[in-house]
């Protein structure tokens, strides 16, 4: 953990440059390695083809992102990521949103770690540097 998932409508694709905002999202987790560790983190975007927005009148888009982490971080910690995520994506989309109707959303789901099962040889990287 973090998983940061990011649903996005299919009339941005082409000016939203998704994969360069997955870059900048993980670069911000990377640079908190004191509360995630960096072998935990995953970043992804999923097109959405079939949606409604507001009234359907006009070519309206959003992007939602999830920042799914186990329990454990302090409120200030959290606080501080999430705000820093946020602002991530509005500056990444800053240009576009100038220029259409734009939605930008973000929700934090802390879990415990009950119920959640993981396999990950990718930790043991991080532990040899």
């Amino acid at each position: 953990m973090p998983h940061f998932i990011l649903e996005y409508t299919d009339n941005i694709k082409e000016d939203g440059n998704i994969p360069e905002l997955l870059k900048k999202v993980n670069k911000v987790l990377l640079s908190r390695k004191d509360i995630f560790p960096p072998g935990g983190i995953r970043s992804r975007a999923i097109e959405l083809e079939d949606y409604e927005i507001a009234d359907g009148e006009e070519d309206d888009a959003f992007v939602h992102a999830s920042l799914k982490i186990g329990a454990g971080r302090s409120k200030a910690d959290k606080d501080a990521v999430c705000e820093e995520l946020f602002d991530t994506m509005k500056n990444h989309f800053f240009e576009l949103y100038e220029r259409r109707y734009l939605a930008l959303s973000m929700e934090l789901n802390e879990f415990s770690e009950a119920g959640t099962y993981k396999h990950n040889n990718i930790h043991q990287r991080f532990k040899n540097k």
